[in-house]
């Protein structure tokens, strides 16, 4: 299929917003299913895993393939969960146009601001869909007005609701000046269309002027034509709604209800008419590897016969029969089945068994896939997420995901000490998935440990651990990822000389320790690349500090924000060796940081509590009871929202606090903010 024939897509949204129940719609309509699976029953197609049915929430990013109207839609349905916001960064990453589903009665909530702000850094133009229009408090306008006052970003109405709450009864097409009423029956699939009635006329052309108006403003050709008072065609419109959109200049706004089949398809029509094919966003950023080291920054254009391939493996998926499943967005060139390409990260050249096509839970076999579309590869033994598939001839590294570090632990152990194997052969496939999960052996107390972003994030994947892979396990109680980090600069040198199996090893060197700025994370350097000093040694050094930083100084915590500069090394090229600069940059690392002062840190919490204002009071003590801080508070249709910092250690079981001082009415959100001195 032909690029500009092609969207690639995300829908994202704050938890419970409809994002699932939207996308089953989008898959009914355009016939790639045959049933409506609804999230209440447990039925729902995206959301294939057991637990995602359980629970109701979507955990994975599942990719779909679907046509409407001659355009072929990748859409990956992204989780809500704050605790899986690693899932939407990933997806995001490769998007080339969102979805924003806001709920008609909550409007813009916490975890939206999040997503929105991640879409903003990868520059993916959005559309909006207000869903839930047939709820008791539904409005729309309010909606629009709280993305814009939120976002500071230019809304505009290409529909408006026809009643709202229990009647809620259709749109008006803004831009067709048509009525549009579906069909309960059909599940929505039939419905009719008939010009604007008197009752809502009014209404109605009052907002096509301002939908008018607003384009005319943000396009220099037809705000002239406007100016001089020509006749502007909905053809015009549309096509200069789709370069506002495109430009991110503009949101366009729709609304319905997905539950009650009401309003997909205008939004349908929407992604096709105003979200960018892969050709029309800018180019994806690398960096070319080229001789001794060096690095260059190159544009990747979108291109299918380019001669060189290039694809990023955004998502890592363990599969039971097929194995690794590895989903892979290509931005240049194409790969065939068969053929072999080679892992720019890894420097390991990788075959491809097959390519596969998504739907949801099954698969299409393909040939070969092309720059701009999204397929799954089987069979890649070493590929990570952020991995850049390419070739020898062309190394280019496409920009790698960024992900959160885990801030939350739980000590693990097999139940019997024959799943021990099988334990740590599902936590690597389980960590190679998820890269904010992690796993580790505790040195001290010789427990095997896997840390997450949060307690049901973690919960998921014990879970998962038990009912996917079939390993019995025991789960001790979460404890808190601390970090350790020194205050103040401190220098030393370390000689290093000993006779290992009768032969003389000797090496020197001086390390400076200091510390950076909060958030801004560890670096080591070294100045002291001067002389007919061999690489293996420079390599030897800078492995060790890395190990060393990861190892902690007193109490085993990795180390935050610590600055490492090797400023002069002492090599004998006759003594010298790599085992012994590894050993004196570990022992001057210990020295030089015990000597820096260092101290603990805690992780800080960013949370967000929505809340009746009749229990705000009570929702914010709990909070200062457990030493956090209120940073601000904001109202909100039918209640309060309070933006407050806390310690992780003390936030454990605060939902079920939360719930009984508020009846359950209150909710809550809670991020990763900052390390700072406990």
């Amino acid at each position: 299929m032909s690029l500009e024939k092609m969207r690639n897509i995300g829908i994202m949204a704050h938890i419970d917003a409809g994002k699932t129940t939207t996308t089953e719609r989008i898959l009914y309509y355009s016939g790639k299913i045959h049933k409506i699976g609804e999230i209440d029953d447990g039925a729902a197609t995206m959301d294939f895993m057991q637990q995602e049915q359980e629970r109701g929430i979507t955990i994975a990013s599942a990719a779909i393939t679907t046509e409407w109207k001659g355009h072929q839609i990748n859409i990956i349905d992204t989780p809500g969960h704050v605790d899986f916001t690693a899932e939407v960064e990933r997806s995001l990453r490769v998007l080339d146009g969102a979805v924003a589903v806001i709920c008609a009665v909550g409007h813009v909530q916490p975890q939206t601001e999040t997503v929105w702000k991640q879409a903003d850094r990868f520059n993916v133009p959005r559309i909006c869909f207000v869903n839930k229009m047939d709820r008791i408090g539904a409005d729309f306008f309010e909606a629009m007005n709280d993305v814009h006052e939120k976002f500071g970003c230019e809304c505009v109405a290409l529909e408006i609701p026809i009643g709202a709450g229990q009647n809620f009864d259709g749109v008006i097409d803004l831009l067709r000046m048509k009525e549009i009423h579906y069909d309960e029956e059909s599940e929505g699939e039939k419905f009719t269309e008939s010009d604007v009635s008197e009752e809502f006329k009014a209404q109605a052309e009052e907002w096509r002027e301002k939908l008018i108006d607003t384009v005319c403003s943000n396009d220099d050709t037809l705000g002239e034509k406007y100016l001089e008072g020509e006749e502007i065609t909905t053809e015009e419109l549309v096509s200069a709604l789709r370069k506002c959109t495109i430009e991110r200049k503009l949101v366009p706004f729709l609304c319905g209800s997905s539950r009650r089949n009401q309003g997909v398809q205008p939004l349908m029509d929407a992604i096709v008419s105003y979200l960018p094919s892969p050709d029309e966003i800018k180019p994806a950023l690398g960096v070319q590897i080229k001789k001794h080291g060096e690095e260059e920054s190159v544009e990747v254009k979108c291109d299918p016969d380019a001669k060189m391939p290039l694809g990023l493996v955004f998502k890592i998926q363990y599969d039971r029969e097929a194995g690794i499943l590895c989903y892979v967005r290509m931005y240049s060139g194409k790969i065939s089945t068969g053929t072999q390409v080679y892992n720019v990260a890894k420097k390991k050249r990788e075959r491809i068994n097959r390519i596969l096509r998504v739907n949801a839970n099954r698969m299409e076999q393909m040939d070969s896939v092309s720059a701009g579309d999204i397929a799954v590869f089987v069979g890649l033994k070493f590929s990570q997420t952020g991995d850049t598939l390419g070739s020898e001839g062309l190394p280019v590294l496409l920009e790698s995901v960024k992900f959160p570090e885990p801030v939350i632990s739980v000590a693990i152990e097999p139940e019997t000490l024959s799943d021990r194997d099988k334990l740590n052969e599902t936590l690597e496939i389980l960590s190679r998935e998820d890269p904010t999960f992690t796993h580790r052996d505790d040195e001290e107390t010789g427990q095997l440990v896997i840390s997450g972003m949060g307690e049901l994030h973690l919960d998921v994947l014990v879970t998962r651990i038990r009912d996917d892979f079939k390993v019995q396990c025991r789960v001790g109680a979460p404890q808190v990822t601390y970090r350790e980090a020194v205050t103040s600069e401190a220098e030393f040198t370390e000689s290093f000389s000993r006779i290992i199996a009768g032969k003389e090893n000797t090496a020197g060197l001086t390390l400076k320790v200091s510390p950076r700025e909060t958030g801004s994370g560890n670096f080591v350097s070294i100045t002291a690349k001067q002389g007919q000093i061999p690489d293996e040694i420079f390599e030897a050094i800078e492995t060790s500090l890395n190990n060393c930083l990861s190892g902690g100084i007193k109490m085993g915590y990795p180390c935050a924000d610590t600055e490492l500069t090797v400023t002069a090394v002492d090599y004998n090229e006759l003594t010298g060796t790599a085992v012994a600069f590894q050993a004196a940059s570990a022992e001057a690392f210990d020295k030089a940081c015990n000597m820096a002062n260092p101290e603990l840190l805690e992780p800080v919490m960013a949370v967000d509590i929505e809340s009746p204002s009749e229990f705000v009071g009570d929702a914010m003590s709990q909070i200062t009871q457990r030493g956090g801080m209120i940073q601000s508070m904001e109202d909100k249709s039918g209640g309060s929202l309070v933006h407050a910092q806390a310690p992780m250690a003390k936030m454990f079981g605060f939902s079920t606090t939360l719930r009984s001082v508020t009846q359950g009415r209150a909710s809550f959100s809670m991020t990763f903010s900052h390390f700072q001195k406990k």
